[in-house]
């Protein structure tokens, strides 16, 4: 077996990776950019070797600089995680062709599969259902409107070489296609240096479901279930989970047998991803091949107790596989949270700066749900906008689906982060939704369930019970703290706008008791753990647990449960009186101008002073985390004033265009 291991990448991947290597004995060598020094990766590593500066084009990219590392500190083998050179053909050939063993497919397999032309190709020739399309280059954007008459809309724009969701479009119409056109092939010269398209029929109302393969070099290879990789956005995975609720035991060994049909085509000999759409009937066409570890990869660990990691180092060490077909088995549910560091209540914008706080939930057996938790960062630690802005993976595993998703609500739960904005409230939402507990979900789902973007959930009546308890509960501790306790008992607790009388009372064993005035019924709210500065409040509500977020404000807190946010003040009656009567203060008015959403480089302000708008029309393009964000005029005016060109660095809310 390999003594010492080199890892060509970063972040939460690179602690995965170190993780099987010390388990199995193996030293690791962590290289690194700049902005990575002082990673946690960096710090779990036997060894680390500086390889340039931040951005990946200068470190992480370069192969030079990797193949330098290896022979500086003798690593016998590279694993490139994902991203980065993961799929990259020639790198896998150099390392090859210098005794360097790639903990990855040969790269004739990455070769075959990493076109998405040629890959489909081949795996019609296998005898894999492909989706309709136009598999030859496209050149200029008539030849693409006129392919796209002909196979029919809604069509899919695609990069041939893209991936991690860049370089994807959906054209619904001639005028869609043109500007998508031009915006894929753009986006996929920027992130992938190649800037060929294709074209396929968009399925409607579609699943994406994902088959794990495993081979080694003996010609075995086998599959390792579904994954189901539904709910995206802008083509991104955020929530996965293993197996898919829609499959049954005939549909899924068919998706299996073509998955392994199509590596076996291309004598795959590692870990490996079959993408396919489908249908709510179960029909299913192949995608594409991702020849790689997927980030996704925990929860089909999760459900069958294979670690891909370990038997991608196995394979490549030259070892058979110690289980066939027969040996695997689904057990129990998994789900997969992506948390990013973007502003959900912002349109997701990407969000950088410094983990001011993260506290993550306990990982291990929590009696009805297992957490598992892949983070690459610590308190402390800087988000950086050079690089994939995923703070961690949280994973959830119960013995049901049901078990999972409510485990996952509560890991949901005991995560905080502060410093910078995060998707956990979004996250929650989806947990608590029925249409995502009844597993009827499309790719479609986040754009069918918040249509005019993610703003929150109305607390559902246990959420404002938790609300008023909390809020209560805190007001006591802090008045005891601080050593000048009210003695009141009455309290009126204001959620949002809303009024709740309350009447409090000690049990002898220090449980709360909240009478509700008027509603003839109580809460108590026991095992409180929270002291005045925590930004958590744990305790259990009427028997069950609960972890609320919360935050002073001048006159009470901003209270957060799951997806639920709302400002709450406890008040004595006669003050809350006062309360009712104060106007509402009335945002400034921002409709006349174009704010950039996010940190970023402008790319094009295609409008000028004096110029006439239509509603629809692009008056600026951003480029932040590698993707292109077009920002639209979202009514007509004429253009008062430009305030900023192409090659500039805009901040989040810069004004970009003034309307008259």
């Amino acid at each position: 077996m390999f003594s010492k291991i080199l890892i060509a990448n970063r972040g939460e991947i690179a602690v995965r990776i170190i993780k099987t290597c010390r388990r199995m004995g193996i030293k690791t060598v962590q290289v690194y950019s700049e902005a990575d020094a002082g990673s946690l990766a960096v710090e779990m590593a036997d060894e680390a070797v500086l390889i340039g500066p931040a951005p990946a084009a200068q470190s992480y990219l370069l192969a030079d600089k990797i193949v330098e590392a290896v022979r500086q500190t003798g690593a016998e083998a590279v694993h490139p995680g994902f991203g980065f050179l993961s799929e990259n053909a020639s790198f896998a050939r150099r390392l090859r062709d210098e005794g360097i063993a790639f903990i990855g497919p040969n790269p004739e397999a990455i070769e075959a599969m990493g076109d998405k032309i040629s890959s489909k190709k081949l795996a019609a020739e296998a005898g894999v259902s492909t989706v309709p399309g136009h598999m030859g280059l496209i050149e200029t954007t008539e030849e693409a409107v006129r392919i796209a008459n002909e196979i029919g809309y809604p069509i899919m724009i695609k990069a041939s070489a893209g991936g991690g969701g860049k370089g994807i479009r959906v054209a619904h119409s001639d005028a869609d296609m043109a500007e998508g056109f031009a915006a894929v092939k753009a986006e996929a010269l920027n992130a992938f240096g190649d800037d060929r398209v294709f074209l396929e029929k968009f399925i409607i109302d579609p699943r994406h479901i994902e088959i794990q393969v495993m081979g080694d070099k003996h010609g075995a290879v086998v599959h390792l279930f579904e994954r189901e990789c539904s709910i995206q956005r802008r083509n991104q995975k955020v929530i996965e989970e293993a197996p898919s609720p829609l499959l049954d035991p005939e549909t899924r060994a068919a998706m299996g047998a073509q998955a392994v049909a199509l590596a076996k085509a291309v004598n795959y000999d590692s870990a490996g991803t079959v993408e396919f759409v489908a249908g709510q009937d179960k029909s299913f066409f192949f995608l594409e091949m991702n020849t790689r570890l997927q980030v996704e990869h925990p929860v089909t660990e999760l459900i069958t107790g294979v670690d891909l990691v370990e038997q991608m180092i196995r394979s490549a060490w030259g070892e058979r596989l110690a289980f066939g077909q027969e040996d695997l088995a689904i057990r129990g549910w998994a789900i997969e949270s992506r948390i990013y560091a973007e502003d959900p209540y912002r349109g997701f914008l990407p969000s950088i700066g410094r983990l001011v706080r993260y506290e993550q939930p306990e990982e291990g057996d929590q009696g009805d749900y297992t957490v598992r938790n892949d983070s690459g960062v610590r308190e402390g630690d800087e988000i950086s906008m050079f690089y994939d802005p995923m703070i961690a993976k949280l994973c959830a595993w119960g013995e049901t689906r049901d078990a999972a998703v409510t485990g996952m609500a509560r890991a949901l739960e005991d995560t905080h982060i502060h410093g910078v904005g995060h998707n956990i409230p979004f996250l929650a939402a989806v947990m608590d939704q029925p249409r995502f507990r009844s597993g009827n979900i499309s790719t479609s789902y986040i754009k069918d369930e918040f249509p005019e973007g993610f703003h929150g959930l109305s607390p559902d009546r246990r959420q404002t019970d938790i609300l008023i308890a909390t809020a209560a509960a805190m007001n006591e501790i802090a008045s005891e703290a601080s050593g000048d306790p009210s003695g009141r008992t009455d309290w009126i607790v204001l959620v949002g706008g809303e009024a709740h009388g309350v009447s409090l009372d000690y049990d002898d064993d220090e449980a709360l008791t909240l009478s509700l005035v008027g509603e003839d019924r109580a809460l108590q709210v026991s095992e409180i753990d929270w002291r005045p500065g925590l930004a958590q409040f744990r305790a259990v509500l009427d028997g069950e647990p609960y972890t609320a977020e919360i935050s002073r404000v001048a006159d009470g807190f901003v209270i957060r449960h799951r997806a639920a946010r709302a400002r709450v003040r406890v008040l004595s009656p006669m003050v809350a009186a006062l309360y009712a009567r104060l106007p509402e203060k009335i945002a400034a008015d921002t409709s006349k101008l174009i704010q950039s959403p996010m940190p970023g480089l402008v790319v094009a302000i295609p409008v000028t002073v004096g110029q006439e708008v239509k509603t629809g029309e692009t008056v600026a393009i951003i480029e932040a985390m590698k993707m292109q964000n077009i920002l639209k005029a979202e009514r007509d005016g004429v253009v008062k004033a430009v305030s900023a060109k192409a090659g500039d660095p805009v901040a989040a809310d810069d004004v970009l265009v003034e309307f008259a």
